[in-house]
């Protein structure tokens, strides 16, 4: 092999991840710059309904036609997610986890890599599952769709984060819509979501895509509509609230 080859492509890589950095450098501190000149290397814009995002730990997420059996804050990874076990009449129960933003420097890393900790299931049948909320907004989200399964139960699993304007499972698509909401000193506020769907033991997954996308676009819209609503007060009381852990949450 060519060593004088493989040197210049080492300083081809090495250049890109200089502009890279120095592009991060720039956007980071230019709305700081455009605000008088001052310029904060510390510190970012607060996100402006934080505490209104934080109370989804005590009131979970109420929505249309799904009575909440059961409502608590659970402790997963060190961070505090909501958990609530909710039904339709004549249809098994439902989880929805949620992980809302608790403080404005928060961002999203490895909640997805927690869950898997603390459920330790076993996984297959990985696919993205796109779609469009029907409101508005027209918003739309990228979620993760899998099948999981421990000893006792089957499950389809959709995972995203959601945004106000839309979602995805990658963090990294928060990353950049952030960093373009900081030229004009705004900040996006996300919430970590999760639904496990119960369906029959090993279960083929297509049979639950129906389900778990009417499902996921109902999730999304009532987050854009209330906790991500300037205007709308989350003061709706929990049926259950307890510091716990997910796995005596579900027992």
């Amino acid at each position: 092999m060519n060593l004088f080859k493989l040197q210049h492509k080492d300083s081809k890589a090495q250049i890109i991840l200089v502009l890279l950095l120095l592009f991060l450098f720039i956007i980071g501190a230019v709305p700081g710059y455009l605000q008088g000149g001052n310029w904060n290397w510390l510190d970012l814009p607060q996100v402006e309904n934080i505490n209104q995002i934080r109370n989804v730990l005590k009131t979970g997420l109420v929505l249309p036609d799904w009575q909440i059996i059961k409502q608590q804050e659970v402790k997963i990874g060190g961070h505090k997610w909501s958990a609530q076990l909710m039904q339709k009449p004549n249809s098994k129960p439902v989880t929805l986890l949620l992980l809302p933003q608790s403080y404005y420097l928060n961002k999203p890393e490895v909640e997805w890599m927690d869950l898997n900790g603390i459920e330790r299931w076993k996984s297959d049948s990985y696919r993205s599952l796109n779609f469009t909320v029907e409101n508005n907004s027209g918003s739309s989200v990228k979620a993760r769709f899998f099948r999981a399964w421990n000893r006792q139960q089957t499950f389809a699993v959709i995972q995203w984060y959601a945004f106000p304007n839309g979602g995805s499972y990658s963090p990294a698509h928060w990353f950049w819509q952030d960093k373009l909401a900081q030229l004009s000193d705004r900040r996006i506020p996300w919430v970590a979501v999760c639904l496990k769907i119960p369906i029959e033991p090993l279960g083929e997954l297509n049979d639950a895509q129906f389900t778990a996308e009417s499902l996921a676009k109902t999730v999304q819209t009532h987050l854009e509509q209330t906790v991500f609503n300037n205007n709308q007060s989350l003061m709706i009381p929990a049926p259950e609230h307890n510091s716990n852990s997910l796995t005596k949450f579900a027992s």
